[in-house]
């Protein structure tokens, strides 16, 4: 099964000999490795690299353990590099394993692989390509541990047109398995429910689980448990860490401070487990605080965390709209407007109306409603509310799950189908 990521291999086609490390970020088993070692490899190939100017490292596999000691892995890179007349491009997978439990422990000091990789940099002839699971130590710290060298590429599991690429069977029995199991791809390869749900719940326990409480030293582990459930029932809703505190203490009957929930929020979203969404206020165009949404990487993954029990289609479809916008490079926030109306006394009083994203891309801004159907005159006036109530000429568009063409109401909002939205890249245009 060969399953065509054009747009994160152009992506890294826009990046090539740019003078930058690129690094190639995601949770790990989507795909991260295939793209670089089989579909860029590929395309590097067909080019006319030489195959001996392609080093390839896999820092995973038990083979090359000796070379997670950053000297050595120097030592390794250089004596590959012969030619200085010849480009080399090195690939290394999971560089995270390069990094040493005394490093993990004290962040605050200078990794070594962050140096062996500057100075591998300084060699004219090489483009570096590495790929990790662990934001704290790739995407969020590189730009200062690589001091602007670092270049990003973060990849998602299969969007839902990818999907469609591997799928055997029509676009509806497809989205029906996509929102239960996503879109990672090994789970694509699997012929059985069983197998897809056991693959599923196993990789959640036994690998990212397994990977966070080693790498952060979790003692408390029951509580990371109940949290990621926590967050896994509330997907889409507004929740904040005092809300959860609240449940711990009410529902599950267990003590948990403050800043251990706020410490383990920021190990999912270093994990790439799940995703914070900020609201913004369109209005007064600013930024507010908690409570904010909470989406997860993969809804396969997040529907193994409750064992298959809260399929509710309405929100898992939110979920896959917000991937969706982040496959395609937006930046997305939750909307906020607010209005003053008149209450049934007549009196004048402050109301919010959410968007559920606004999808932002340098120069361009969509406001977007997801909605199962629209079917009756009330359910299309409460979703179009939101919209209707923000007064700049930004395209507005609610997504509803219904197989409808495209069209555009006399208040300039478009609504479209689920389908042509996941499956057309340049659906916002529609």
């Amino acid at each position: 099964m060969n399953i065509i990521r054009k747009r994160y291999v152009e992506a890294l086609k826009n990046r090539m000999n740019n003078g930058l490390i690129k690094v190639v970020t995601g949770v790990r088993r989507c795909g991260k490795s295939y793209l670089l070692f089989e579909l860029f490899c590929d395309f590097l190939i067909k080019s006319g690299i030489e195959e001996n100017c392609i080093i390839k490292i896999a820092l995973d596999d038990d083979i090359n353990e000796s070379l997670r000691e950053p000297k050595k892995l120097s030592e390794h890179i250089r004596s590959l590099v012969k030619d200085s007349e010849k480009m080399y491009y090195i690939i290394l997978d999971e560089i995270q394993f390069a990094i040493s439990d005394e490093e993990y422990r004290h962040p605050e000091k200078p990794i070594k692989i962050y140096s062996v990789l500057n100075g591998l940099l300084r060699l004219r002839n090489v483009d570096i390509y590495v790929t990790g699971s662990n934001s704290k130590f790739l995407s969020k710290d590189i730009l200062t541990e690589f001091r602007g060298r670092g270049d990003e590429v973060h990849v998602l599991p299969f969007s839902f047109s990818e999907f469609l690429q591997g799928y055997d069977g029509d676009v509806y029995h497809a989205w029906a398995d996509y929102i239960i199991y996503g879109g990672l791809p090994l789970v694509l390869s699997m012929k059985t429910d069983e197998q897809k749900a056991a693959y599923l719940t196993n990789l959640f326990t036994e690998t990212y689980l397994k990977d966070i409480i080693s790498r952060n030293k979790i003692e408390k582990t029951q509580e990371l448990d109940d949290l990621i459930n926590i967050l896994a029932s509330s997907t889409g809703s507004l929740t904040n860490p005092t809300r959860i505190l609240q449940t711990f203490e009410t529902v599950l009957h267990s003590k948990i401070s403050i800043n251990t929930i706020l410490k383990y929020f920021e190990i999912l979203k270093d994990a790439f487990i799940i995703n914070e969404v900020n609201r913004f206020d369109v209005k007064g165009r600013k930024y507010i605080g908690s409570p904010n949404k909470y989406y997860f990487e993969d809804v396969g993954l997040r529907n193994a965390r409750l064992n298959f029990r809260q399929i509710e289609e309405t929100h898992l479809m939110e979920n896959v709209i917000f991937n969706e916008l982040r496959y395609r490079g937006y930046n997305v926030d939750v909307g906020i407007v607010e209005k003053r109306e008149s209450g049934e006394d007549g009196k004048k009083k402050r109301v919010q109306y959410e968007i559920d994203f606004i999808a932002t891309q340098g120069s361009r801004k969509y406001y977007i409603q997801s909605a199962l159907s629209v079917a009756s005159g009330e359910k299309e006036s409460q979703e179009k509310k939101s919209l209707l109530s923000v007064d700049d000429s930004f395209k507005k568009i609610i997504v509803v799950k219904d197989v409808i063409k495209p069209y555009c109401d006399n208040d300039g909002i478009v609504t479209i189908g689920l389908f042509d939205f996941l499956q057309n890249e340049n659906s916002l245009e529609l």
